[in-house]
């Protein structure tokens, strides 16, 4: 058998879990959003809202993490249909790599055109300050160089190619018109641009690890959205991601710095409203861009 089948994230299942969510909610939402660790505040931005949680939705898998809130939120942001995720998946939870993405899926059928994803992450790049958000323009990604790809496996065409493109997963035109936002938020001091790179987790990177990373062009470090990126692309939704630097890696042995879960929730709490007004005022702006044409 297909490993989908035996895990149960086939087309239909996924099409399943999508008309049951769109028999319980009027809201046909056009923006799906993930919230990262402490940032769960976004969902809680919606208006009108109609929220599940993870344990009631067929076919959808669970959340095991403190700050992970574990609800899917239909609502209006400003006007704009959009659903949220509070509350995501990691492959150090032990799931396997189809079912951290199968909300994605879920997402493309339920007729979302702009996934916007966020996450906290350690901040590699010298230059990046605690608490500064990165627009992430490019990743690697290091457990697909192990073969860990969520993509691995038949591929079913009614989500998309065998082999999907990732020169453009990030795009930029929502790129531009986040930093463009962000100019007119008075933003740019803490807002930056780089590359993130996702490890499998759950232990935080070594020293030696992070210069590692650092030397080959990564700015940021984390445990998640590269995998959801790779499948919304693959079902070709638009992709814009956001890293809170919630704690800057270690790179030296004389420090007596260490990385810590509780650092990266405070931070969340500190930042997690500008990064609101932020994602919220993008949303507004995608229509007007004209990019649901």
């Amino acid at each position: 058998m297909f490993p989908e089948s035996s895990t149960g994230y086939s087309y239909e299942d996924c099409q399943a879990t999508a008309d049951w969510l769109r028999s319980q909610t009027a809201v046909r939402p056009l923006v799906g959003i993930v919230c990262g660790s402490g940032l769960g505040g976004l969902a809680d931005a919606l208006k009108d809202q109609v929220a599940f949680n993870y344990r009631d939705i067929p076919n959808f898998p669970q959340s095991t993490v403190h700050g992970h809130a574990g609800r899917l939120v239909f609502g209006t942001l400003k006007g704009r249909p959009c659903v949220c995720m509070q509350g995501r998946f990691h492959l150090y939870e032990g799931y396997p790599i189809q079912k951290i993405t199968m909300p994605m899926r879920m997402f493309k059928l339920l007729g979302v055109e702009t996934v916007i994803l966020t996450n906290a992450a350690g901040g590699l790049n010298q230059d990046y300050k605690v608490g500064d958000i990165m627009i992430i323009k490019d990743h690697l990604n290091m457990p697909g160089f192990a073969g860990n790809n969520p993509l691995a496996g038949p591929n079913d065409e009614r989500f998309g190619v065998r082999f999907p493109c990732m020169s453009d997963a990030y795009d930029r035109e929502l790129q531009q018109l986040a930093l463009d936002v962000g100019l007119e938020l008075s933003y740019s001091d803490f807002l930056r641009e780089g590359v993130y790179c996702v490890l499998g987790g759950p232990s935080f990177e070594t020293i030696a690890e992070c210069r590692m990373l650092h030397k080959l062009g990564a700015d940021a470090v984390g445990m998640s959205t590269v995998h959801e990126v790779i499948v919304a692309r693959h079902c070709g939704m638009r992709v814009f991601a956001l890293s809170l630097i919630t704690n800057k890696a270690v790179m030296d042995y004389d420090s007596e710095e260490k990385a810590n879960h509780e650092e990266v929730l405070q931070t969340g709490k500190h930042r997690a409203e500008q990064l609101e007004r932020l994602v919220s005022t993008i949303v507004t702006r995608i229509e007007h861009n004209n990019n649901f044409a």
